[in-house]
């Protein structure tokens, strides 16, 4: 199940353009009562591809968001950490290369992610965090515990720009600043495919949520990280399902058609 359905991707664009409905539909020349019917839950392709361009949203992805689930992503080397987030889920993931494990966040309370590490039976080398919101660092305390205890990179540590050798791993670190600031993603190669940890910059078919002042530069940056990666990338989210540069690329409303 997606992060966030056709409302949520409307509601950011809204929030992010300092649109209200009413002026959202005199943009598109629609009437203002089928704009809040979308906004209500009431799906309409039609709707949504008339609205999309005075929004800044691809037409055709967000015509069909409705029906979007991207392909299940199965790679031996991504271990999925669902952590408890008040009534949903947070993500944090690990990355495996033979003795080499990369944590990326650590969920929402302090023990969640130990617990879950301790099911497992992994250390990690490297803990990474994407952004520093609570539900992505609550789990940091556990991890510096004697049986825990590893190396913290996070966004102060690690800058843009930064690549590490971990092993027979590389992880380059790429600005994602917008839904938080400051923000990292993580591009992990030497695998079978690469992979993009993307905290909450990216969902499948989505976005973070960002407020006017950094809306245009936050999707500019992910648009600039996600242009020399391949299809086959796999995109790690903070919430919601994985899902691939090339899935994004046709069918989120934010980043398809450029």
């Amino acid at each position: 199940m997606l992060e966030d359905d056709f409302t949520y991707v409307l509601r950011k664009a809204f929030r992010g353009l300092s649109l209200s409905p009413s002026e959202a539909a005199t943009r598109a020349g629609i009437p203002e009562k089928d704009v809040l019917a979308l906004s209500r839950g009431q799906f309409s392709a039609d709707t949504a591809r008339k609205l999309a361009p005075a929004l800044g949203l691809d037409a055709d992805s967000f015509a069909a968001h409705d029906t979007y689930e991207p392909a299940p992503v199965t790679l031996d080397a991504i271990t999925r950490l669902k952590l408890p987030f008040g009534d949903d889920h947070v993500n944090a993931w690990l990355v495996s290369q033979g003795h080499t494990h990369l944590l990326f966040d650590t969920g929402d309370d302090t023990h969640s992610c130990a617990e879950h590490l301790m099911d497992l039976e992994m250390h990690p080398t490297v803990t990474f965090i994407t952004h520093s919101h609570p539900d992505h660092v609550a789990g940091l305390p556990s991890l510096h515990g004697k049986k825990y205890g590893c190396e913290i990179r996070g966004t102060d540590p690690i800058s843009a720009g930064d690549a590490l050798a971990i092993g027979e791993l590389t992880v380059r670190a790429i600005d994602l600043s917008g839904h938080d600031t400051p923000a990292l993603g993580y591009l992990v190669e030497g695998l079978e495919k690469p992979i993009f940890v993307v905290g909450d910059a990216v969902f499948a078919g989505s976005i973070g949520g960002c407020d006017p002042s950094v809306y245009h530069d936050a999707i500019r940056r992910i648009k600039a990280a996600m242009e020399p990666m391949s299809d086959e990338t796999i995109i790690l989210p903070g919430h919601g399902p994985a899902t691939t540069v090339g899935e994004e690329r046709v069918s989120n409303p934010f980043l398809a058609g450029a």
